[in-house]
């Protein structure tokens, strides 16, 4: 996890080649940037693996007392509770982040770098979310201890190796979501969302209709759904349609949106041209679905992504 693969080496520098050809300040950067990134990968795995054993002033830590600690404590409050490597190994992957995303901005008019640049990013972005999903299941009463015990032990080891058996299986799931709808942006229109649903459940696997046709009733799934799917909030989704019924109107565009809410949407827009807002539209997302939680209002209480790797875990 804290080093290039070998297909990210080689996407470098054939970078590295087009911009010495053509703009050599900017190939002078970017080795400048991934020289610092492979020295940032070579110190984060210098700390000790999490899984190892140790004791410090008669206090015995181990692989078990982290999976302990991390099932017991908070989602806000876990940060000074896990070793430095898992902090470090998130700080490399950002980083990571930063050095693509200085290449996607150097090379956006040349598709035969730009796309898979672009893939890079969004893969690092997806492993983050199910990260974070992972973590908001183990304070989440529907799970079992053993359940939450599966899962710390996971998290641990796509901390320590980069991979585990989970994200293995439901990566792939969380990463076809995201490119389907990457490539059928909203046409809001009547608002009902069919046809965005429609677009992107035809590139997904069965797995997605399963899941689908199990929370037809379930109403905060479907806010969810509708949030993913129009890029707003569940309040303005509601403000919109209220309007339109108000106001005798059938259909809105995009560029309306703003005159119906009489604002920018609340949440960040994702667009082909920066793909680090799908993680920020995620954020967004998920901080005001615990708002809603905590003071009990209406509308979705998790974000589609987590609703959807819920399913997955407990049909395993």
């Amino acid at each position: 996890m804290v080093e290039l693969k070998e297909t990210e080496e080689l996407l470098v520098r054939e970078i590295e080649a087009y911009l010495d050809s053509r703009f050599p300040e900017d190939a002078v950067l970017v080795r400048q940037r991934f020289i610092c990134l492979k020295a940032l990968g070579e110190a984060v795995s210098s700390f000790p693996s999490v899984r190892d054993a140790h004791t410090l002033r008669g206090v015995f830590r181990n692989e078990e007392k982290l999976i302990e600690a991390l099932c017991d404590f908070m989602p806000s409050a876990r940060l000074f509770h896990i070793p430095t490597k898992i902090v470090a190994t998130r700080s490399y992957l950002i980083a990571k982040a930063h050095a693509f995303s200085l290449l996607s901005i150097l090379v956006q008019d040349t598709d035969r770098f730009y796309t898979p640049v672009r893939r890079v990013i969004f893969s690092i972005i997806c492993t983050i979310m199910t990260e974070e999903v992972y973590l908001s299941f183990l304070s989440d009463p529907v799970f079992s201890a053993d359940i939450k015990f599966r899962l710390a032990n996971d998290l641990i080891s796509l901390w320590d190796s980069g991979t585990d058996p989970r994200s293995v299986q439901h990566l792939p799931a969380l990463e076809a979501l995201w490119t389907a709808r990457d490539v059928t942006p909203p046409s809001f229109g009547t608002m009902d969302g069919a046809s965005e649903l429609i677009r992107i459940s035809l590139d997904l696997e069965k797995d997605w209709r399963d899941f689908l046709v199990s929370q037809t009733a379930n109403d905060e799934t479907r806010w969810a759904l509708e949030e993913f799917l129009f890029g707003l909030s569940y309040e303005e989704i509601t403000e919109v349609r209220s309007r339109l019924r108000r106001f005798g109107v059938s259909a809105v565009n995009y560029d309306e949106i703003p005159s119906f809410l009489g604002s920018k949407p609340a949440y960040t827009e994702v667009t082909n041209t920066d793909p680090r807002a799908i993680y920020d539209f995620y954020v967004d997302r998920r901080d005001a679905a615990a708002f809603r939680k905590r003071i009990s209002a209406p509308g979705p209480k998790r974000t589609l992504e987590e609703t959807y790797l819920r399913y997955r875990v407990t049909q395993e």
